[in-house]
């Protein structure tokens, strides 16, 4: 169990520096340094040997946390990689995007800042790439059963990687030009460069995965044509409807959801060629939502050289600190300063957005605000508070309200519950036989770590269903909660 005086030895947290913000801001590379490797053996080395790693309970996907820790502080990163993929099949992505709430979890955090959780997984992993230690696992033997994979995000491509080291023969259906659902559109390269994905998907087509770019289920292929031609289909096509704000001036030019904006400039990173593309340069911007596709908003503006960037966030600024109703091991709601919020800009907390202001030409020009306030438990527009905000692009980063439903509803039998997720049993399966749901698509709107463990139980589910038993893990259910939760 690493260092027994570990935590006593080594009682600060240390992680790798960011890069410079006026050197970062000229390019879109991912803003950490590389750590110092005996920096990173001293932090895993601060694992307890605690008797009952919470950690366990904080992961949804049960990563084996204190064995990797270990192994890392021994240098031994053959063995720490190979119990790190026994749980997840991309640390690469979790390493860089989960919030951690391992960490929140972690014992040690009782009285102490936690265990760098998270900067050790993305260090084995990315040790364990560069070292070639990242190869295929074919399967042993073909079962001649065939599944469809709708959805390439984490939770699908977790899902077709499993079934098809199962045996099955796994194809994975994505609407847009290239594979790799929100990870590749929405998630910009300062946070993860689409290298990670290049790397991955590499290894699943070497096992066999095949996957089926710029095809839209429901449109290119029926729902039902598909449940037709496969013994077995995976939904994982996530929450992508986005949460509106139907205020006055709405329909301005300039006003935005974030996903469209995003998704342009993952596009131009790409080489793509963008018409008309949404951009921030030489404008006054003003971003709506305070989660991480605000902040994803945020950086990307200020790399697009925008004039100004206002953050507006309708609810309480969070504490610093864990608050006495959300105890350990619990995830808190802490405010936080992501690199996006370093490099610039205003962040404006009790702000309620009331309309979006227009020029002559039919443009937005502004936002008009005011405090909030408390009102019988609902927030509403303090009145006597409103005031202008200048604005030539509004982003509407509010999160998303369900997966999108209109061909599947249409086309297959499958029933959606009233908070708009499609509808499934304990073992992820919809009322339709042979049809799964994974990740935000059934449970809605959720973290990638999540996203993964639901792939991975799904494919568990779908193998029994195929094959009458199963080896893969089933991790967890729909109706579990991670004690962080």
């Amino acid at each position: 169990m690493a260092d027994p005086k570990g935590f006593l030895k080594v009682q600060e947290r240390e992680l790798p520096k960011r890069r410079p913000v006026s050197l970062r801001l000229m390019d879109w590379k991912e803003v950490y340094e590389q750590q110092d490797p005996s920096q990173l053996r001293r932090q895993a080395g601060r694992c307890m040997d605690c008797g009952i790693p919470f950690c366990h309970q904080g992961c949804p996907l049960g990563n084996l946390i204190p064995e990797w820790n270990d192994l890392t502080w021994r240098g031994e990163n053959a063995q720490a990689i190979e119990r790190l993929h026994a749980t997840n099949n991309f640390p690469e992505f979790t390493g860089r995007l989960c919030p951690a709430p391992c960490e929140s979890a972690c014992v040690l955090g009782i009285n102490q800042p936690a265990v760098t959780i998270k900067q050790v997984e993305v260090s084995i992993i990315d040790q364990a790439f560069a070292n070639g230690l990242v190869t295929p696992h074919p399967p042993e033997r073909l079962t001649g059963k065939t599944v469809a994979v709708v959805g390439s995000g984490p939770a699908g491509l977790a899902a077709a990687q499993q079934l098809t080291r199962a045996g099955h023969t796994v194809a994975v259906y994505e609407r847009d030009d290239r594979i790799g659902g929100l990870l590749r559109y929405g998630i910009p390269d300062f946070k993860m460069e689409k290298k990670h994905i290049e790397a991955r998907l590499a290894q699943m087509q070497a096992e066999g995965t095949r996957f089926r770019a710029g095809v839209e289920i429901g449109v290119d292929i029926s729902w039902s044509d598909l449940r037709s031609r496969y013994d077995a289909v995976v939904i994982a096509t996530g929450a992508m409807v986005p949460r509106d704000l139907p205020i006055p001036g709405r329909d301005l030019l300039g006003v935005h959801f974030a996903m469209e904006y995003l998704v342009q400039a993952n596009k131009v990173g790409a080489g793509d060629s963008v018409p008309d593309q949404i951009t921030a340069e030489g404008k006054h911007v003003v971003v709506l939502g305070g989660g991480d596709t605000g902040a994803d908003c945020i950086g990307t503006a200020h790399r697009q050289g925008a004039l100004s960037v206002t953050n507006l966030a309708i609810g309480t600024q969070p504490p610093s600190e864990r608050p006495d109703n959300q105890p350990w091991p619990m995830t808190p709601t802490l405010f936080e300063v992501s690199s996006a919020h370093e490099e610039g800009g205003e962040r404006m907390y009790l702000a309620s957005t009331v309309e979006f202001l227009r020029n002559d030409a039919g443009e937005v020009r502004g936002v008009r605000v005011a405090e909030t306030e408390y009102v019988d438990g609902r927030r509403v527009p303090k009145s006597g508070t409103e005031r202008e905000i200048p604005a030539d692009l509004v982003l509407l980063a509010l999160g998303f309200t369900g997966p999108e439903s209109h061909t599947l509803s249409e086309q297959l039998p499958v029933p959606f519950e009233e908070r708009g997720n499609i509808e499934r049993d304990g073992d992820y399966q919809t009322s339709e036989p042979g049809v799964f749901v994974a990740g935000d698509a059934g449970r809605g709107q959720s973290l990638i770590v999540w996203a993964i463990a639901e792939g991975r139980a799904a494919a568990s589910a779908v193998d029994r269903y195929l094959e009458g038993e199963t080896s893969l893990p089933f991790p967890v259910r729909p109706t579990d909660r991670a004690i962080s939760l």
